[in-house]
């Protein structure tokens, strides 16, 4: 007789694909009365099938699938939308999935995790919750926290879907496969829109705001670049060649988002490479920049920067300038008693109306991250945020031993990420930060299962029971 009693991981699934069943059964008709005649919101109802299917029977599966597709949706998944712009549609569903699946892996088996990357972001977690609970604007500081929760939560999974460096490398190959549809995407928009001249134009693809495909194009070549140096994806001349030809593409649709932060992160990126790997990068570099200056949008982009720094009546800022006038604003009206604690989630834009002499009619976020989270979160929450990516770093450095080209791109990543987090509101990029927290996700999951962190993790038990024993010697 085979033992058919079901396990407490079954049971929790079990339940979770009841209660995602009544979910649906419930919002089925009041969805289908809002939807009307959209074919896009009526589509996202057999989508959403799918998605529940495929989450009861095979949830690998739909994480490999999602993060495949998750490139390409914004634009779809905006169609889906029902209540307007602060409605929800198939791309809540999603994130809700996602942060529903990684409860599930962390129920199953809690020992794949590494406590130390994974309390810093239970802190910032519980931090943000309190945000939620004193901000004057619940409804968004919501939607921002859920965002938060779905990072979390792509960076667990990154945990149980690479555990080796195969499974690495086969994440870079998907992670870079995903931007195969957006960059056709970019070149169908840009031809549409090259009658018209491409002087003003910012190329944003299928992404939301030409920022978001900058910083994704951004990671998808530092991809490409680790594929094309290492030599454990074995590929052959014509493989390289074509794989060279579209990170050149991909070059060319990074120069029309006119995003100069993605731009600066991306030639850091590779001056670092130069310098520790191959020094004739930086030939390569030094060249490059005057052949991007050729092109007139990049030159006017560039050349912007030397006017508008002074804030008179009626003068038009650049766009640097206009953020530190923005962020003085923000941070001399701040009280001293809130530098602790700050005014709670999303504060600095419901505030921004009264401290922002240029705001007019419109709710101003920071465009900087340590600039919004320290308003709205204070000290308290800046540390927290800032700890996430000190413990990961740390796993990172000591990937360094392992694979020194991945660490590096990996660290890279994550300083370019702090540095343009400085200048803009990269929290709110949802489909960006969740391959960034991915591909972050899963360097950690390398070095934590690696002989290594087991070796390290023997030495420290030895040396904890040596103490212990010298400890109880001494007491005797």
């Amino acid at each position: 007789m085979k033992n058919t009693t079901l396990d407490k991981s079954q049971l929790v699934v079990l339940a979770a694909a009841v209660l995602v069943s009544i979910l649906v059964g419930m919002a089925l008709p009041v969805f289908t009365g809002l939807a009307g005649n959209s074919i896009g919101k009526l589509a996202a109802l057999p989508a959403l099938f799918v998605l529940g299917g495929l989450f009861i029977f095979n949830r690998r599966l739909l994480l490999l699938m999602i993060f495949f597709l998750r490139a390409s949706g914004d634009i779809v998944l905006e169609s889906t939308r029902v209540g307007g712009t602060g409605g929800v549609g198939l791309g809540g569903a999603i994130n809700a999935l996602i942060i529903l699946i990684a409860f599930l892996f962390v129920v199953e088996k809690p020992k794949l995790l590494p406590r130390r990357v994974i309390v810093p972001w239970l802190i910032l977690m519980a931090v943000a919750c309190v945000g939620v609970v004193i901000s004057p604007d619940r409804g968004a500081a919501i939607k921002i926290v859920l965002s938060l929760s779905s990072y979390f939560a792509v960076f667990i999974c990154a945990f149980y879907v690479v555990r080796s460096p195969e499974d690495f490398r086969s994440m870079v190959k998907l992670m870079v496969a995903s931007s195969v549809i957006p960059a056709l995407y970019a070149i169908v928009n840009t031809a549409l829109h090259a009658r018209g001249g491409l002087a003003n134009f910012r190329l944003q693809s299928t992404f939301g705001h030409p920022n978001i495909f900058a910083f994704y194009l951004t990671l998808v070549i530092s991809l490409g670049l680790y594929m094309v140096k290492k030599k454990e994806f074995a590929l052959n001349q014509f493989q390289r060649f074509v794989l060279v030809g579209y990170m050149v593409g991909l070059f060319g649709l990074l120069l029309l988002t006119q995003t100069r932060s993605a731009w600066i992160a991306c030639f850091m990126l590779f001056a670092v490479y130069g310098l520790i790997f191959e020094r004739r990068y930086l030939i390569y570099l030094a060249v490059l920049p005057m052949l991007a200056l050729l092109v007139p949008s990049v030159q006017e982009r560039v050349m912007q920067l030397d006017s508008g720094n002074t804030v008179e009546t009626y003068a038009k800022l650049n766009s640097f300038a206009w953020r530190v006038y923005l962020w003085e604003s923000g941070l001399k009206w701040m009280s001293v008693s809130r530098y602790l604690t700050g005014y709670g989630v999303e504060s600095f834009p419901y505030y921004s109306q009264t401290f922002f002499p240029l705001a007019g009619t419109t709710k101003w976020g920071a465009h900087s991250v340590f600039v919004q989270w320290f308003f709205d979160t204070g000290l308290i929450g800046t540390v927290a945020y800032l700890a996430v990516f000190f413990q990961v770093a740390r796993m990172l450095i000591k990937l360094y031993a392992l694979d020194r080209l991945g660490a590096v791109i990996l660290i890279c990543t994550l300083i370019e990420y702090l540095v343009v987090s400085a200048s803009d509101n990269l929290l709110a990029y949802l489909a960006f930060n969740w391959y960034f927290w991915l591909f972050l996700g899963m360097g950690c999951s390398v070095y934590f299962n690696s002989e290594a962190f087991q070796a390290e993790q023997l030495k420290k038990k030895t040396r904890g029971a040596q103490q212990a024993g010298m400890q109880g010697l001494r007491r005797a």
